[in-house]
């Protein structure tokens, strides 16, 4: 890996968008090692957790590295959204390992798509999130568009996108586009003491969980029936069993 850093302890792997002098802008190689990553820690069994950030104290990432596309034709504009969506923003979105984004500063264009494909976002205090795309004669092209109406809402996403500016944690925080506003510090302790919590719970009923919660936002899709689908299958399962058998038990479930 060029571009990122992975590391693995107590069950939680920590993926490092590691291009420091670039702001951690994300380029052709940097996306395809970040997809990598996820669907190996995806698969690996002693990872419970993704932890997603930037390195240094700037950046998590503050957007694509315009100098690949800048001279791209329209049908090779649209290959390289569609690539990257399938296989890096889609993954983390439906990644049955929860994902969440330490936004550790800049978080623009990819960045902030980036993070809000993640399952949930912690921001420290220095962040600055935003869509600048329109500023460039293009619009956001890895879920922007989608993703930042959900967790927002159309009228301030709408305002977003138009104006290309940045807003900070505080306001991010107050917009419910991120949970959770921290010192820069604390933020990759923070992230931690989350990843531990949710490490607790059975990994089985998470990933169902994901599957349901993601369901509700696909045409054509009845979230409801996949709940039911989804919490009918728990039944038949080793962690159910034990979980409901520790509780009744009194005692804390091991998953």
């Amino acid at each position: 890996m060029n571009n990122i850093l992975v590391a693995t302890e107590n069950k939680i792997t920590t993926i490092t968008i590691n291009r420091p002098t670039k702001l951690n802008a994300l380029n052709k190689e940097t996306i395809e090692e970040l997809s990598q990553a996820i669907s190996t820690a995806e698969e690996d069994v002693n990872t419970r957790v993704i932890i997603l950030t930037g390195s240094g104290e700037k950046a998590f990432v503050a957007g694509a590295d315009i100098s690949e596309f800048a001279d791209f034709s329209p049908e090779e504009g649209k290959r390289l959204a569609g690539k990257g969506q399938e296989s890096l923003f889609d993954a983390i979105e439906n990644c049955s390992t929860p994902v969440i984004a330490a936004i550790n500063g800049f978080a623009l264009g990819g960045g902030l798509e980036l993070s809000m494909a993640a399952h949930f976002r912690v921001a420290s205090g220095n962040a600055r999130l935003g869509l600048p795309e329109v500023s460039l004669g293009v619009i956001p092209g890895y879920g922007g568009t989608q993703r930042l109406p959900q967790l927002v809402g159309k009228g301030r996403a709408m305002e977003m996108i138009m104006t290309a500016g940045m807003i900070d944690a505080d306001t991010a925080l107050s917009y419910g586009l991120v949970n959770r506003v921290v010192t820069l510090e604390e933020l990759i302790p923070t992230c931690e003491k989350l990843a531990s919590k949710i490490i607790k719970n059975s990994p089985m009923a998470i990933s169902a969980a994901i599957d349901a919660v993601n369901a509700s936002y696909i045409d054509g899709t009845d979230g409801y029936q996949v709940e039911i689908d989804n919490f009918g299958s728990c039944f038949g399962t080793e962690q159910f069993t034990e979980g409901t058998t520790a509780f009744l038990e009194k005692r804390k479930a091991q998953f």
